[in-house]
């Protein structure tokens, strides 16, 4: 049996856009919490999908491109701890810029999920480390102590102008950064093929600080004023 999503539980949805809060996202009727969830579900399927669809070779491209951006906006972290991610399901396969990356001495975690509904924790990861696997057998450091990384780099599904981020619908990502303090740099990274007019973000949703695809211009969030 599928267990719900985050969003199947909670958030609002896209019909009645009259209904639209203030800042033009967040729906303020729960009624329309379904509706939410199963436009998400939808959408979710369909990027997936897209990307799934992407040349290997293409794939490849984007994912050095990617890493090409992302040596540029942290051109100097020494010691920093960065929290990359295992590639699943076509994501951009970032491994060879974290083995790039450790070999030059800076610090490398990987996030461990092991229950549902539950944030993640992160475990230094080296390019010699055994790894085991947690949630969907997702590789993870079999051994280490917790950290807390300064900058997480967190796989896109989607994403919206706002640098708002369409995950798989698990809320892992957003329990995590709830958590964390401080709040760590979060940098988004996906295809520009899966950007979207608007995720419709919910209370519970964070925003990226950044998002790169490798093939824009790095795309930062912007403070709203008080």
């Amino acid at each position: 049996m599928n267990r719900p999503s985050d969003d199947e539980l909670g958030g609002t949805g896209p019909c009645l856009l009259g209904e639209l809060g203030a800042d033009g996202y967040t729906v303020q009727d729960r009624r329309q919490a379904h509706d939410v969830a199963l436009w998400r579900k939808s959408e979710r399927e369909r990027l997936i999908g897209l990307r799934m669809q992407l040349d290997p070779a293409v794939r490849t491209a984007h994912a050095a491109a990617i890493a090409t951006q992302l040596d540029r906006l942290l051109p100097g972290v020494g010691d920093t701890m960065v929290s990359v991610y295992w590639p699943i399901r076509g994501e951009p396969d970032l491994r060879p810029w974290m083995r790039a990356r450790a070999g030059r001495g800076i610090r490398i975690a990987l996030p461990v999920a092991t229950a549902l509904g539950q944030p993640l924790s992160f475990r230094e990861w080296r390019p010699d480390a055994p790894l085991t696997h947690g949630l969907w057998r997702i590789p993870h450091p079999a051994e280490g102590p917790d950290v807390t990384p300064a900058i997480v780099i967190a796989p896109l599904v989607g994403f919206d102008s706002g640098c708002y981020r369409l995950g798989y619908g698990g809320g892992f990502f957003d329990r995590t950064l709830a958590r964390l303090q401080p709040r760590p740099q979060v940098i988004g990274v996906g295809y520009a093929c899966t950007a979207i007019r608007t995720i419709f973000p919910q209370p519970h949703d964070i925003p990226m600080d950044c998002i790169v695809t490798g093939t824009l211009p790095a795309m930062r969030r912007l403070e709203k004023s008080p």
